[in-house]
């Protein structure tokens, strides 16, 4: 039984799905294809007035490498029932491509600082989600998704995957048993953990405007507290956001299918895949 809550997940099928674990101990869906009706989605959310703002981070060559396609075919696949704002953070505004936008989306572009190291970057993004939320995103949309920007969908990303807070399934964890889940072990951090639920993926991660900044908020926090004692959670802001979800149970988890890497191989549970990992070229990318 899932927890009530989400009128749209009435016509969940979690038993069409039985080679997958399609519900969590705490009765949230793990959504995969074939538990639900893309159009009872699109219906629904409309009918409710959904709106989602999409925030990714572009930073340095990451913008030239991977920025245009991930607009691109994100206008193609997330969301495309439903009002979507985009939120392009870069150190380089001018730099920002030329997207043509369906109607009902819009660009906006913020100029951030670049930090010296890739590290500060990916755990400085918390703080400058949860500010934008509380001057701009509250007041235009019901949802928020933070994306990292080396990605690029192929397939449907839709309103199914909407919740009040929503984890992502990390490709390359959720075939293996915990004890091999790459938690922070340092007794010193904040974010340490000695076992969880799942391993989730920083990559894909949201909810509704409220949950994502109560998120963004407290793994800032715990972020800052550590580095004031000189402590580096071992996966940055990933380590964080596990250790959130561990206290704070996600409403709803993605399966891999919203996030995949073709480097895995054939599995026969990825029936679509949604959205995948770009290829990286990190030596290059995260030099000056």
């Amino acid at each position: 039984m899932l927890t009530p809550g989400n009128s749209a997940d009435a016509g969940l099928d979690l038993w069409s799905r039985s080679d997958v674990q399609t519900c969590t101990s705490w009765s949230a869906p793990i959504i995969w294809e074939g538990m639900f009706n893309p159009r009872h989605y699109d219906q629904i959310h409309r009918d409710e007035g959904s709106s989602v703002a999409l925030t990714v981070f572009a930073i340095g060559r990451y913008l030239d490498a991977y920025l245009e396609a991930f607009l691109n075919s994100s206008e193609n696949h997330f969301m495309v029932s439903l009002p979507v704002s985009y939120y392009v953070f870069t150190d380089t505004p001018e730099k920002v491509p030329n997207i043509k936008l369906a109607p009902d989306r819009r660009l906006t572009v913020m100029k951030v600082e670049r930090h010296t190291r890739w590290q500060d970057i990916s755990m400085m993004r918390m703080k400058t989600i949860s500010d934008l939320i509380e001057s701009d995103i509250r007041f235009h949309s019901t949802h928020v998704f933070c994306f990292d920007v080396d990605q690029v969908f192929t397939g449907r990303f839709g309103p199914e995957a909407l919740g009040d807070t929503v984890a992502l399934l990390h490709a390359h964890y959720y075939h293996l048993p915990e004890m091999l889940f790459t938690y922070d072990r340092n007794p010193k951090s904040n974010a340490f953990m000695k076992t969880g639920d799942f391993y989730y993926h920083a990559a894909v991660f949201g909810g509704s405007w409220k949950s994502v900044k109560a998120l963004t908020e407290a793994c800032y926090k715990s972020i800052m507290d550590d580095k004031k004692h000189n402590v580096e959670a071992l996966w940055h802001d990933e380590s964080h956001l596990n250790r959130y979800f561990w206290l704070h149970k996600p409403s709803r988890v993605l399966s891999p299918e919203y996030c995949w890497d073709t480097t895995i191989g054939y599995r026969t549970d990825i029936r679509v895949q949604r959205l995948l990992w770009a290829p990286k070229n990190y030596q290059q990318l995260r030099t000056s």
